[in-house]
């Protein structure tokens, strides 16, 4: 009988025991890929310090709606402050990018608003502000302060500038015609330019009333102004007298601007008189010389074109009229800056307008415009620039001088006078005066002896004489005369006599008459008619 031999199994056995923890592996392989995979990005936020913050208690809103929370905080290195590390949820992705922001909510009392009290009980929380564009930064810094407008207000945020601080802190008002219709959100100095800067918000729809045209004034506290005609006084509504607050407009007569673009910077005016004084933002700067003397003329001196203002001038250009020379020696014209300005042809104030305006200089001056000095008084001897077209001058263009155009001159009215009173004077000095007064003394002699010819025969015994016989001639006539008068006798006859030959000229008349009527009258009796009598009319 044959042994049974046991069947060796040549393959790789596994054992049944570890199918559990494979599996398990295999699971817990599975749940750690779906968590990293599900899991929102994570960020790193620097803060100035940790008040308010708690790892796994601190959460991050935005709209009121949780999108992560603080997982860790630790300590800054380099730049100081501390690090909260944020985890957020993956919804939360598309609202990183370059731009977005956080900061902390807590409870703050600001200029007329109480904004966060809800954290008095829930705690303070990190809200976020969305970017505009997607991105992949992960590394931020928080903001100090929340901002006073919501990351995506409809509106138009604009940058103001000014030379002295006003008494404005974020979050005051920006009013129209004293509606609120926006905020201060940031202030700042900047010691390059030396300007205080302010950042403000207009909301949506007064956004629309923002044009080229608009300027800010402070209407902070209130302005009292004395003058000769009384006291004028002025204020804001209560709120810009307590807290500040700024306003705009269009300046009277200046016409309407054209849109402009969110960022676009103005001047901070002190208040709506200075604005007066400059209301205008754009402008052109041209070098006028002049080889006449300019006393008269100071910066500020008004530039116009036959009596329209288009501008002033900024100053006399003795520096780089001098330059490193003398003024011994020199002899040139000198140079007047002056500034045009498009506003003040009411035609807008904007760059595009500026720029239309010095073509059309340029065309103008091709045609014959030049500049010239004119007295703007004759008592205090002020001057102006004048500009006028002179189509008689010779063809020119503009110039230059430095880094400015240059329009040509003339000479002004008070300069042309003198040189028409020189050319005349020329003329005069070429007459041939010595021959001309020669003449004249001949003539002015023989005149003389005439008139003492003339004396002579005068003063002559015989001309006396018959002096005296015209008397006697005319005191006769002069009785002659008095004896024709209505009442002498003479005239009286003289009178009666012309009456009688009157009927006599009549009574022959009537005779003459008659016979032509009747020949035979002469013989024959005449029979009388009687008086005719008119007939009347049917």
């Amino acid at each position: 009988m044959d042994e049974a031999k046991p069947a060796l199994a040549t393959g790789p056995k596994v054992s049944a025991v570890w199918v559990l923890p494979l599996i398990a592996l295999a699971l817990g392989a599975w749940v750690v890929f779906y968590t990293l995979s599900t899991r929102g990005p994570v960020v790193e936020v620097r803060f100035a310090n940790a008040a308010g913050l708690m790892a796994q208690k601190t959460k991050v809103k935005y709209r009121d709606v949780e999108i992560g929370v603080v997982q860790s905080i630790r300590l800054g290195h380099r730049q100081g402050g501390i690090v909260a590390t944020i985890q957020l949820q993956p919804e939360a992705e598309q609202l990183l990018g370059d731009d977005a922001r956080f900061w902390v909510v807590t409870a703050r009392v600001g200029a007329g608003s109480i904004t966060g009290l809800e954290t008095l009980l829930s705690g303070a929380y990190i809200e976020m502000s969305p970017a505009q564009v997607a991105s992949k930064k992960r590394d931020y810094e928080a903001l100090d302060s929340p901002p006073w407008t919501a990351p995506d207000a409809a509106g138009i945020r604009l940058q103001l500038s000014s030379e002295h601080a006003h008494s404005l802190a974020p979050g005051d008002a920006v009013v129209y015609r004293g509606f609120k219709v926006g905020r201060v959100e940031s202030s700042s100095f900047d010691p390059v330019s030396r300007r205080v800067n302010y950042q403000i918000f207009i909301d949506a729809p007064y956004d629309g009333l923002i044009d080229s045209s608009i300027r800010f004034w402070d209407i902070s506290g209130i302005s009292l102004k004395m003058d000769a005609g009384g006291f004028e006084l002025s204020m804001g509504s209560l709120q810009t007298i307590l807290l500040g607050g700024i306003t705009f407009g269009t300046p009277r007569g200046m016409a309407k601007g054209t849109p402009v673009e969110s960022g676009t910077s103005f001047i901070l005016h002190k208040n709506y008189a200075e604005i007066m004084q400059d209301p205008y933002r754009y402008g052109i700067y041209y070098v006028v010389q002049f080889s006449q003397s300019i006393r008269g003329l100071k910066p500020g001196a008004p530039v116009e074109y036959r009596g329209i203002n288009l501008g002033y001038v900024v100053r006399i250009m003795l520096s780089e009229m001098l330059g490193e020379k003398s003024l011994e020696g020199t002899g040139g014209p000198i140079p007047v800056l002056i500034y045009l300005e498009p506003g003040r042809l009411e035609i807008g104030d904007s760059q595009e307008l500026a720029e239309k305006l010095r073509e059309s200089i340029a065309v103008s001056v091709n045609n014959g415009m030049r500049a010239s000095l004119a007295s703007g008084n004759l008592l205090t001897g002020a001057m102006y620039v004048g500009l006028d077209f002179f189509p008689d001058d010779e063809t020119q263009s503009l110039g230059s001088y430095g880094e400015y155009p240059t329009i040509p001159t003339i000479s002004g009215d008070f300069g042309r006078i003198m040189q028409q009173v020189t050319q005349f004077l020329e003329k005069l000095n070429d007459l041939p005066l010595d021959a001309t007064f020669s003449g004249l003394n001949e003539a002015v002699a023989e005149l003389q002896g005439n008139l003492s010819a003339l004396r002579g025969i005068l003063d002559d015994a015989d001309t006396q004489a018959l002096t005296g016989q015209l008397l006697q001639v005319l005191q006769q006539l002069e009785k002659v005369a008095g004896g024709l008068t209505p009442d002498s006798p003479v005239y009286q006859s003289l009178n009666a006599s012309l009456r009688d030959l009157n009927v006599t000229l009549k009574n022959v008349s009537d005779v003459s008459r008659t016979i032509s009527e009747k020949p035979n009258a002469l013989i024959m009796p005449v029979e009388i008619p009687a008086d005719p009598i008119p007939e009347a009319r049917p």
